[in-house]
Formats: structure tokens, C-alpha cells, sequence
């Protein structure tokens, strides 16, 4: 096996162990509010999840790759240590972000941390006043308007969603519609599971394919099918394995949840990611269920929510993409020590 293989080889073994733990990480996203309205033990509702996570796989899409592996870093600066570094930053993050508690994003992780390594070999290859030559503006405005409304929209879907349900049901007791809402809850789950998987393998795969680029084994952009069904593989494995950290805050601590409430939740994110996917975009799926649980605790009163709370995870977003574009400098450094020439 050449050098350039093995390297090739490694790198995509660690990215799929991100993947792996962007679905240990996120697992609190699919399952915690169907684990907080009791309509599923936590092992059911992650093997659950797992298998709506890996069936997304044939419904093949692959533009939000696209967008993460091409649209916001100049792939001429990209090398496989660029991409090294990036994911190893990236999950850096991820596990300190696990061990704390917080639902942060792994999308944003691996989008911080795939341009922090760029930035940083870009530093060294052309000075630091020329190291942003690596990033691509034009479509980082996209993706950065897509991570503030995609979580908004969720919450306003999920809010109104609630109050169709109240209006629709006011005449039934809460005992009577948490019969329906469980059964209901399952579809929903489903359904929010699926647009994960859709939106969030898709991230791995673009970086998968940059490194395919980069290193000549592909002459254009495109996923090959191996890239795909190894993605879903490894987020719906993570999945299977949880984060009950995570899941804690965001089934029981941020607000609570009966049946109906999860349902309206579940199904505001999917929508909200179903759109995001559509338009080529990725989004932090953390993002957007956090929004939509907030969303459904209003409709009772505002004080139903945990402000406090939400604005310490709302902190941890703002700080996830710099905080691992900067752990992913700092690990493109310690490459560079280990392998001169990168």
C-alpha cells in the first residue's frame, strides 16, 4: 500500500469515527423527547432512531456534501492533512462538548474545524495576513443565515403546531389525546430521525469526498456510493450507542414534554430540516429540535422554559465554531510537527 494510500485510508477511518460520534452526540436530538414523554425506554427509542438514521441513505441527495466539502473552503488550499487536522479538531470539540452536557453542534464542529485547519495551513503557506484566502464567503453567507433560521423555524413550526393541537382538541381531556399523541409520537420520531440522517451524514460524506479530491483518487466532486451508505452506516452505529448526558438536558431539563408536545417538537424540526436539506444546506439539527422544544414550552407560558438554560446552549453554539476551528489549528500544528512535509 503507498504512503499517500495509507494516509488516505486513515483519514477516512476517522472520519467515519467522527460520524460515528456525531450520532453518539445527536442521539439526544433524535430520541430525548420521545425518552421525556416515556413513550419509549431510552434502548427502544435509540434503536429507533438508528434504524431511521441509516434508511435515509437510499434516498440518495448529496448536495448538502456539496456544500460542506466544496462551498465554504477553496479546495486548491485543501490537503488530507488539512482535512486531518479538521476532523480531529472537530472531534476534540464533540467529546469535550459530551462530557460537559451540552447539546452543541457537530456540524458546526466539523464546518469550524475543516476551516480552521485550512486557515492554518494556508498561514503557513502564505503568511497570516493572506491565511482567509482558504475560505469561501459567498458560501458561508448561506449557511450562516441557514443556522439562524433553521432553528427559528422550528420553533415557530413546533409553536404553532401546538396551538393547532389545543384548538383541535379542546374538547378532549389531556389523559384522551396522550393516546393518541403516543402512537403519534412514534411516526414523529421517525420522521425527525429520517431528516437527521439526511442532513447530518451528508456532512461527513462532502468531507470524505474533499479528501478523495485532494489526493487525485477523484477527478470531479461527486459521492460515490461507498461514501454514502459507509456515512449513514457509522451516524446510525453512533446513534444505537446514545448520549444520555445530552439526552437529559434536552428531554427533561430544558422544559417539560407530555406526548402532544413531543409530537409538535419532532415534527416542527423535521420540517425545519427537510427544508434546510433542500436548499443544499447544512444545519445543526441540535439546533433546531432545542428550538422546537422552547417553541412548545411557550405555548404553556414563557416560564415553562428554562431561559437560563437555553441561553447556556445558545453561548455553546455561538462559541462551537471558533472554539474548533481553534482546536483544529492547534491540531494541524502538532501534524505538522509530527509530519514535516504537511
Amino acid at each position: 500500500m503507498s504512503p499517500v494510500l495509507l494516509l488516505v485510508t486513515a483519514i477516512i477511518a476517522i472520519a467515519l469515527v467522527f460520524d460515528f460520534i456525531n450520532g453518539f452526540h445527536d442521539a439526544a436530538n433524535s430520541v430525548a423527547t420521545v425518552v421525556s414523554t416515556r413513550v419509549l425506554s431510552p434502548r427502544q427509542a435509540v434503536l429507533w432512531s438508528a434504524f431511521f438514521n441509516f434508511i435515509a441513505a437510499f434516498v440518495f441527495g448529496t448536495g448538502v456534501a456539496q456544500t460542506v466539502g466544496e462551498g465554504l473552503v477553496d479546495l486548491r488550499m485543501v490537503t488530507p492533512y488539512v482535512i486531518l487536522g479538521g476532523l480531529l479538531g472537530a472531534i476534540v470539540w464533540d467529546l469535550l462538548t459530551w462530557y460537559w452536557g451540552l447539546p452543541t453542534s457537530s456540524s458546526h464542529a466539523l464546518m469550524g474545524g475543516y476551516s480552521g485547519a485550512a486557515i492554518a495551513h494556508v498561514a503557513h503557506l502564505k503568511g497570516v495576513r493572506h491565511m482567509f484566502d482558504a475560505i469561501l464567503w459567498a458560501g458561508w453567507t448561506k449557511t450562516i443565515v441557514s443556522i439562524f433560521v433553521a432553528p427559528l423555524l422550528g420553533m415557530v413550526l413546533a409553536w404553532g403546531l401546538m396551538i393547532a393541537v389545543h384548538w383541535m382538541f379542546r374538547r378532549s381531556s389531556p389523559r384522551s389525546m396522550d393516546v393518541y399523541f403516543r402512537k403519534l409520537q412514534l411516526v414523529s420520531a421517525a420522521f425527525f430521525s429520517f431528516e437527521h440522517g439526511r442532513n447530518d451524514a451528508q456532512k461527513t460524506m462532502g468531507i470524505i469526498t474533499s479528501l478523495l479530491v485532494t489526493s487525485g483518487y477523484l477527478t470531479t466532486f461527486k459521492v460515490p456510493v461507498w461514501v454514502i451508505l459507509s456515512a449513514y452506516a457509522a451516524i446510525g452505529l453512533g446513534t444505537m450507542s446514545g448520549g444520555w448526558r445530552i439526552v437529559h438536558t434536552m428531554g427533561t431539563r430544558l422544559t417539560k414534554l407530555k406526548p402532544r408536545g413531543g409530537f409538535c417538537a419532532e415534527t416542527g424540526a423535521a420540517i425545519s430540516i427537510l427544508v434546510a436539506t433542500a436548499v443544499r444546506q447544512p444545519v445543526s439539527t441540535t439546533h433546531v429540535i432545542a428550538g422546537a422544544i422552547a417553541g412548545v414550552g411557550s405555548v404553556q407560558r414563557l416560564k415553562a422554559v428554562r431561559w437560563g438554560l437555553a441561553a447556556n446552549i445558545v453561548w455553546a453554539w455561538v462559541f462551537t465554531i471558533p472554539a474548533s476551528a481553534i482546536a483544529a489549528w492547534l491540531c494541524f500544528e502538532v501534524i505538522r510537527v509530527l509530519a514535516p512535509g504537511a
